[in-house]
């Protein structure tokens, strides 16, 4: 799984959402690959919006561990992404955008299909720009194209998240359910943001067991023995 860790697309949290993250994954069998995507924001780039550059590097990403799967021990058809607020939107925008790159190819990487096979969504932003405006509506932002072909998802957020408005998230399962792809949602009364995979004291902490029974319910891992207690 490709780690996309959140700063708001201006710094990356690559300890509390990259190297734990990582050491959690390695924990069920699970290669985790931490992406160093480009921060912060570019000259040029509009305030408020994701950037541009990101969702290159992501897409690239994709296509490398994918074309380096039998070099790396890695199934090419179970590759996924992991990523935590504005990593999360890198996600959801890589689960959502592999049609069609954005950038040019630069060599037979890019030959390589950009789309994980599924994905892993915490906390996410900019996922609906009318709350920015206070507006509630479930409309996503036009850069996010789900459609039947986007890859099954699995999204995590806590309502009293001061930082990244919940409603992002529920914007983005409502899209997915209308266009009819597996999509899962766990919704937690508390929590804030940047709980991580960290012990908190909320509820939501216990997201990594659902997260590994969806995950076995989607065949990337192997189902748990009979009688055995869940992770």
């Amino acid at each position: 799984m490709l780690i996309c860790p959140g700063g708001g697309y201006h710094n990356l949290g690559w300890d509390v959402e990259g190297e734990e993250v990582a050491a959690w994954l390695n924990s069920l069998g699970i290669t985790g690959i931490i992406l160093k995507y480009r921060c912060p924001r570019r000259p040029g780039d509009v305030k408020g919006v994701p950037p541009l550059g990101p969702l290159k590097d992501a897409q690239r990403a994709v296509s490398l561990v994918r074309s380096r799967a039998k070099e790396w021990g890695i199934d090419p058809a179970k590759i996924g992404m992991v990523g935590f607020s504005a990593g999360g939107h890198l996600v959801g925008a890589t689960a959502t955008n592999f049609e069609k790159r954005t950038y040019g190819p630069i060599d037979d990487i890019d030959k390589t299909s950009c789309r994980p096979d599924f994905a892993v969504m915490l906390y996410s932003g900019y996922f609906n720009p009318k709350l920015d405006n206070k507006e509630s509506k479930d409309e996503l932002a036009p850069t996010i194209h789900v459609t039947s072909a986007a890859p099954p998802m699995f999204l995590v957020h806590a309502t009293d998240d001061p930082i990244s408005n919940v409603e992002h998230s529920i914007a983005m399962y409502l899209a997915m359910k209308r266009a009819g792809v597996s999509t899962e949602m766990h919704l937690y009364a508390t929590g804030g943001h940047g709980f991580g995979v960290r012990k908190v004291g909320h509820p939501c902490e216990t997201w990594t067991e659902q997260c590994v029974h969806w995950l076995r319910k989607q065949s990337v891992l192997a189902a748990a023995p009979q009688g055995a207690k869940r992770e």
